[in-house]
This record gives C-alpha cells, sequence and structure tokens, in this order.
C-alpha cells in the first residue's frame, strides 16, 4: 500500500450566501475554477499531472450540476484525461471527496488526485435539485421520522444537559479567535482571490466572521428553530423517540449556527513518486479514514466515534492529537466532542469555525483539512483530526501526520 500525502491545498474566501455577498455574482463552475487553476498553477503541474478530481456538492441542481465537476478541471488548464467525480454526503462531502481519491492512490490504482468540493449557496440555495425520499414518501417516514436539523441540535443538547450559556460562551470563543486569525494572516498563504469575468478581485478574505461580537449580543438573539420545533411538530417526533423528555429546549440561535455562505476548496494528494516527480514537497500524510453514522434523528451525533474510529485505526489516542478541527454545524457539536473525548477547547477549532467563518456546504471538509495543515506547521506539532458530522446522523474524522 502506498502512503498517501498532501502536497498542498486551497480555498476562496467565504462569501456572505446572499444576494449581497461577495461571491453572488460568481457561478459555481467559476468559483471551483479559480480554486483548481490556483493549484495548478502555483505547484507548477503540468496538464496531465493528475489522474482524477472528485468535488463534493451537496445540492447539484441547476448551475452547480454534475457536468461542472468534468468540466472545471478542464476549464482550470488540466488535460482532457483527467476526470470529474461529483460525490454527496452531505456536509462531510468534500473531505470524503479528498479521501476516496487518497483511497485509489494507497490500492496503487492512482497516483495523484485533487479532491475538495463547492457550494453556491446564494446562487443555488440548499435543496435545489430536490431532497429526496426522507420526509416526503410517507411509506419511509412512517417508520424513519424526518428531523429538522434546527431541532435536532436543540434536542442533542437538551439531550447532554448543554445550556444556552454554554453555546452562547463558545459561539463567542468561534468569534473571537477567528477575528484574530484573520487579522494575523493566519488564512492567507491558502485564499485564492475571487475575480468576475473582467478580472477584477471581488473577494479576497473571508466577509462572515463578525468581530464585534459580544456575549450580551448573543444573549439577546431569539431561538431559531422553536417555530419548527412546537408549531411544525418536530418537538413531538422527537419526545416520542426520547420519551424521558418532557420537553425539548430551544437554545440554538443564528449566532451559534453555522453561517450561509459560498465558498470552495481542494487538496492536492499523492503518492511519493508524485512528489519526486513533479519536485513537491509532501506537507502531511493521511494516516487514516472512517466514516460512520448513527441514529439519524438525532442527526448531529456522530463525531465523537468517527474520531475514536479513526484513531484505533491509525494506531493512535485521543492525547496524541496536537490539534483537532471539527465543523461547526451548531455549537452543541464540538461541546458534545470536547466532553465526550476529554478534547481541551485550547486544542480544537483555534483558529474559530463554521459558526464565524461559515459552512459552504460541499467544500467544508477539504477547508477544515487545510486550516488543520496549516496551523500544525504554524505551531510545529506534529498530529491532528479532522471531523464533521453530516446530515441523516453522519459522521467522517480524517488522522493526519505532518511530514
Amino acid at each position: 500500500m502506498d502512503d498517501v500525502f498532501i502536497y498542498d491545498h486551497a480555498r476562496s474566501p467565504r462569501g456572505r450566501g446572499k444576494p449581497s455577498g461577495g461571491l453572488h455574482e460568481i457561478t459555481s463552475v467559476s468559483l471551483i475554477t479559480q480554486v483548481l487553476t490556483a493549484l495548478r498553477e502555483r505547484n507548477r503541474l503540468a496538464p496531465d499531472a493528475i489522474d482524477d478530481v472528485a468535488l463534493g456538492v451537496v445540492s447539484p441542481g441547476d448551475e452547480a450540476g454534475a457536468t461542472t465537476v468534468r468540466m472545471a478541471p478542464i476549464a482550470a488548464g488540466f488535460a482532457d484525461s483527467v476526470g470529474g467525480l461529483h460525490l454527496n454526503r452531505a456536509c462531510a462531502s468534500a473531505m470524503e471527496a479528498v479521501v476516496i481519491e487518497a483511497a485509489k492512490i494507497r490500492a496503487g490504482w492512482a497516483d495523484a488526485a485533487i479532491g475538495g468540493g463547492y457550494e453556491s449557496m446564494s446562487r443555488v440555495p440548499p435543496g435545489t435539485g430536490g431532497g429526496g425520499a426522507w420526509g416526503v414518501d410517507p411509506r419511509l417516514t412512517a417508520d424513519h421520522p424526518f428531523m429538522m436539523q434546527g431541532v435536532a441540535a436543540d434536542l442533542l443538547a437538551t439531550l447532554r444537559g448543554i445550556g444556552r450559556a454554554d453555546l452562547d460562551a463558545y459561539s463567542l470563543a468561534s468569534q473571537e479567535r477567528a477575528a484574530k486569525a484573520q487579522a494575523g494572516g493566519f488564512f492567507d498563504d491558502a485564499l485564492v482571490p475571487i475575480t468576475d469575468i473582467l478580472g477584477t478581485v471581488v473577494l479576497d478574505r473571508d466577509e462572515h466572521p463578525r468581530p464585534g461580537t459580544t456575549l450580551e449580543g448573543l444573549a439577546a438573539l431569539p431561538a431559531a428553530f422553536e417555530f419548527e420545533g412546537r408549531k411544525l411538530g418536530f418537538d413531538d417526533v422527537a419526545i416520542q423517540r426520547f420519551p424521558q423528555l418532557s420537553e425539548i429546549h430551544h437554545v440554538h440561535t443564528a449566532g451559534s449556527s453555522s453561517g450561509v455562505v459560498d465558498g470552495a476548496a481542494g487538496v492536492l494528494i499523492g503518492n511519493r513518486e508524485f512528489g519526486e516527480r513533479t519536485g513537491l514537497r509532501p506537507r502531511a500524510v493521511i494516516k487514516s479514514s472512517v466514516s460512520l453514522a448513527s441514529d439519524p434523528l438525532l442527526f448531529l451525533d456522530a463525531p465523537p466515534e468517527t474520531c475514536r474510529r479513526a484513531l484505533k485505526r491509525a494506531g493512535l489516542g485521543v492525547s496524541d492529537v496536537d490539534l483537532w478541527e471539527l465543523n461547526e454545524a451548531f455549537a452543541v457539536v464540538p461541546l458534545v466532542l470536547m466532553n465526550e473525548l476529554g478534547v481541551e477547547h485550547d486544542r480544537l477549532n483555534v483558529n474559530g469555525g463554521a459558526i464565524a467563518l461559515g459552512h459552504p456546504l460541499g467544500a467544508s471538509g477539504a477547508m477544515i483539512l487545510g486550516i488543520l495543515l496549516d496551523e500544525l506547521e504554524r505551531r510545529d506539532l506534529a498530529t491532528g483530526v479532522a471531523s464533521l458530522c453530516a446530515a441523516g446522523g453522519m459522521g467522517i474524522a480524517t488522522v493526519i501526520e505532518r511530514v
């Protein structure tokens, strides 16, 4: 089996996912093409240097459809021989894209590839292209009740005894850490300034963070999912499954939930021979990766066990990990992981997370993998774990070690 190395990564800034956002005028194919072009140009890759590109996108409707994944590498200057794979493991899609390509390289079926993803949430809203059978087909939903994700976050917090004050405090830290990282230029090496059709830069930094956030401001925000829970019946569904609860405490707000943004990212991976052939220095080795699922009604609780299994496959334990990156879909997700695995907050999401920076669904997995690697290098540390929860109770975790 070949070792699989990370050679480079790049991402767009995250633009607010609304018509007034900085990336709204940029088409899906242009957004991911600019990231792929940056990876090719700055690593001086020949057009046929890689074998494949796999990209996650959660809402592949309209302009973001599967032909985008095939044509983006070609538009980025790669050879016609470089194929494109579209995949969707919900929020875990981009990391899964990296892992699928890594598995082919490890098996000796490819030498190099790019895994990543994109999501233009201001142009192609979540759910475009249909949401599937869950919650729509009554024959399925009768036995497997559908749960709205935000209510699931409140359900998980209620079950684990995590209150509003804990969520707000964590969310404030995410904003403060992101502001410090942005001001310190910690993201700059990976950022690809995005240009319009005239070549004018339209966005060169993440625009979702709110550096002026205060605890008082967060405390004043209304519960975001109380109406869906109490008026649309999702609370009743949850209590039927968990009868030990008399009610669901609606504790998440817009300030403790991930931001809706546009964004794209890619990770260049390959075997050792690829690096020797191209003159590139490997930055990290992918030690293991595990995808796992739990109760779809809980939706968000898979990361702790997923991380345990990924670490076991790598021959490591929690204490061996220097830094953790976990997608902040909601503030309850990292709090549960820290509680269950005994991870200190000063080792997790040290540069903030999706609460501050935003969560471009199909791209986030590649983004946090890159942020983790950069921070390991900046601090001269060795081992990191990146993880995400995903729709339907799924999760993914990947262990990397610096070379």
